[in-house]
């Protein structure tokens, strides 16, 4: 028989416009009652909710993570619960027999006998810097979305500045770019006005480049692009401000993250968004390099391996760290990243290694927060020290060469 962890509990189904909660109350025969409401997701009714669990002394809510409709009702319950947030797979009941009322009993029931994780939420200044940094990461991603279409405006033209520039997006380039759209019709005849120091293109390929029509619907398509780019870019420094002033209060942090080599000041601050300052809350680094998404999955059957593919977590950490791996493993400065890099490459190619090093990263990161110490590269010291060689045994060797595929015969002593 399962034990009962938690006597008076609460599982709740959310919707979008409403919830159903659910009050499971167990005595000590283990008896179960239940009592059901269903609430909007309306403020005023939400603190109703909160004094309705009041009233029947329960203080352990569970529920489901659907979307962003958690957020309301986990603002309001916070205070007074503490509440489990938990993901549908963990709480997904049987198929056929789902009704609102009986998804809410039924996490009520495997709640009481603490059968869910619950999913990682930090605290609520944490979770502010963590959607300014999430919004800054779509800003980014909208504007290189935006130099795409730019470009491709460019490429229907017969504009190749891509051909002759490294950056099309470069002080040469975005002069050229300008005096196209002040009149398209005009035809550019002279290219020293446009050059500039480093720059390795000749007159002549930059007018072989420039040789193109450039029509009056692509010419205003592309001011609209531009555009909307500056505006983008207003906005990336208003937001960049915003976060430096959020993530001031977490400077002592921050400055031991960024000892780490690969990262900098925002990508510190975008992993602190996301993992927290607090790492009691994941009991080992390899539970936190789990719920990031850099471990190898365990699915295995009769004995054989399915997969050992990485799950689809830490949608915006995984390729944070990636980046800052990419970059650490360029640096001779740190060789106990670029040999381990280099080591795991022969064997296993360059995905698998780079997202052992991300995980080597975020390794690292756990234990500076936790013992509040610098990055210190000497504890990799035997990542580079070659194994050392043991006596083996003359069965051992037999064995060996036999995995090797030599046929050993026995001989004369």
């Amino acid at each position: 028989m399962l034990k009962i962890v938690y006597p008076i509990c609460c599982g709740m189904d959310v919707h979008k416009s409403f919830l159903i909660a659910c009050v499971a109350t167990t005595n000590e025969h283990g008896a179960t009652a239940y009592q059901s409401k269903r609430f909007s997701t309306f403020t005023g009714d939400l603190r109703r909710c909160a004094k309705w669990l009041a009233e029947r002394n329960c203080r352990d809510v569970c529920m489901e993570s659907t979307g962003k409709y958690w957020i309301p009702i986990y603002n309001i319950l916070e205070p007074t619960c503490k509440i489990v947030l938990a993901h549908p797979k963990y709480v997904k009941a049987i198929r056929g027999k789902k009704t609102d009322k009986k998804d809410a009993k039924w996490i009520a029931d495997i709640f009481k006998h603490d059968l869910i994780s619950g999913s990682f939420i930090p605290p609520a200044d944490i979770r502010q810097l963590r959607d300014l940094v999430r919004y800054r990461w779509k800003l980014t991603s909208f504007t290189s979305g935006e130099k795409n279409r730019a470009q491709n405006c460019l490429t229907v033209s017969n504009i190749r500045l891509d051909d002759v520039f490294t950056d099309v997006f470069g002080k040469a380039a975005t002069a050229i770019t300008t005096r196209l759209l002040e009149d398209p019709s005009k035809r550019i005849t002279d290219a020293s006005e446009f050059r500039t120091k480093g720059l390795k293109a000749t007159d002549e390929q930059i007018l072989a480049a420039v040789d193109g029509e450039l029509c009056a619907e692509q010419a205003e398509k592309l001011r609209i692009i531009r555009s909307h780019m500056n505006s983008l870019d207003l906005c990336n420094a208003n937001l960049d401000s915003l976060i430096l002033g959020t993530a001031k209060k977490y400077l002592p942090q921050l400055n031991l993250i960024m000892t780490v080599p690969g990262i900098q000041s925002f990508s510190a601050i975008g992993v602190l968004s996301e993992i927290g300052v607090d790492m009691s809350v994941f009991p080992t680094s390899k539970h936190l390099c789990s719920w990031a998404g850099l471990t190898p999955q365990n699915n295995e059957s009769a004995g054989k391996k399915k997969t050992t593919r990485i799950s689809r977590a830490g949608a915006y950490l995984k390729p944070l760290l990636v980046q800052c791996a990419l970059c650490a493993i360029r640096k001779k400065s740190n060789p106990e990243i670029r040999n381990r890099y280099l080591n795991i490459k022969k064997r296993r190619g360059h995905k698998k290694a780079i997202i052992a090093i991300a995980r080597m990263l975020l390794t690292a990161i756990y234990n500076i927060l936790k013992k509040n110490e610098p990055y210190n590269p000497e504890l990799y010291a035997q990542i580079n020290t070659p194994p050392k060689h043991r006596a083996v045994s003359v069965e051992e060797a037999i064995f060996i060469l036999q995995r090797q595929g030599y046929l050993v015969t026995p001989g004369a002593n």
